[in-house]
C-alpha cells in the first residue's frame, strides 16, 4: 500500500509540474483563444508568467526524483514524458506521437512502479490511452474549430474541412473500444468490467457517429465531455473495484 500511494504521490506531482509547464508554452495562444483566454496566465492573474517556472520545474524534478526511487523504468517513462509534452511539441500533427507518448507516461510510471516488467496488458493500457487521446483532444478543436483558427493553429482537424476530419474520429473510437474490451479478456477482469467497457464504448461509438452524421459543433462538444468523463474515468474506476472485488 505504501508504494501504491508514493506511486500516486509521484505520479500527481511529476504531472502537476508537466502541465505548468505545458500551460506557460502556450500561454500565448491561450490568450488568443475566446476559450482559454480566462486562465491564470493569459488573464495575467499571474504575471509575469515567467513567475511560474520556478515551481513547476521544481515540482518536474521532485516527479523524477520520486520516480527513480520507485524504479529506473519509472524514471524513464517520466522523463521520455516530460520532453514529449514540453520539448518536442508543435513539431508534429497535434497530439501525433508526442502528445499520446506523454499521456501513456502516467500510465508506465504506475506499472513499473508495481510490476517493473512488460506485458500484453500494459501495451493495451497503452493503446486504450493513445486512441482515447485524438477523440479527447479532436472534439474540442472541431467544437470550438473557428477559435483555434483565428489563434492561428492550423494543423490536424483545422486543416481539414470538418465533414472529413471527424470520419477519423470513427475510426478512433473502434479501435478505442476493441483496446477496452479485449482487455477483459487479457487482464483477467471480471464480468463487471466487462459490462462497464461494453456500455461506455457502445456510447461512445454512438457519439462519434452523430459527429460524423450532422458535424456539429455541439456534438463535437458532447463526444468531448463523454471522452473525459465518464468514459476513461469509469474505465479506470472499473479496472479498480474490478480487482478489489475480486
Amino acid at each position: 500500500m505504501g508504494r501504491l500511494l508514493l506511486a500516486l504521490v509521484t505520479i500527481l506531482i511529476g504531472s502537476a509540474g508537466t502541465n505548468g509547464l505545458t500551460n506557460y508554452l502556450d500561454c500565448g495562444i491561450d490568450a488568443a483563444m475566446r476559450r482559454t483566454n480566462h486562465r491564470a496566465l493569459p488573464s495575467k492573474r499571474i504575471y509575469p508568467p515567467e513567475k511560474v517556472l520556478p515551481l513547476n520545474i521544481g515540482l518536474v524534478i521532485i516527479g523524477l526524483v520520486l520516480a527513480w526511487f520507485l524504479h529506473p523504468l519509472c524514471f524513464i517513462a517520466g522523463l521520455v514524458g516530460t520532453i514529449a509534452a514540453v520539448v518536442w511539441r508543435k513539431r508534429a500533427i497535434c497530439v501525433f506521437p508526442q502528445g499520446m507518448i506523454a499521456s501513456c507516461a502516467p500510465v508506465l510510471i504506475g506499472w513499473f512502479a508495481i510490476n517493473p516488467s512488460f506485458s500484453w496488458e500494459l501495451v493495451l493500457l497503452c493503446i486504450l490511452i493513445a486512441f482515447w487521446l485524438p477523440l479527447h483532444v479532436w472534439s474540442v478543436m472541431i467544437a470550438h474549430r473557428e477559435d483555434y483558427i483565428n489563434a492561428g493553429l492550423t494543423f490536424f482537424p483545422m486543416s481539414r474541412e470538418t465533414g472529413e476530419a471527424v470520419n477519423v474520429l470513427l475510426v478512433f473510437s473502434l479501435v478505442l473500444g476493441v483496446a477496452a474490451i479485449t482487455l477483459y479478456f487479457i487482464g483477467g477482469f471480471a464480468l463487471l468490467y466487462l459490462i462497464v467497457a461494453s456500455l461506455l464504448t457502445i456510447l461512445m461509438i454512438y457519439a462519434t457517429s452523430r459527429l460524423v452524421i450532422s458535424s456539429a459543433s455541439q456534438d463535437a462538444w458532447r463526444l468531448y465531455r463523454l471522452s473525459a468523463f465518464p468514459y476513461l474515468g469509469l474505465i479506470f474506476l472499473t479496472m479498480c473495484l474490478d480487482i478489489w472485488l475480486l
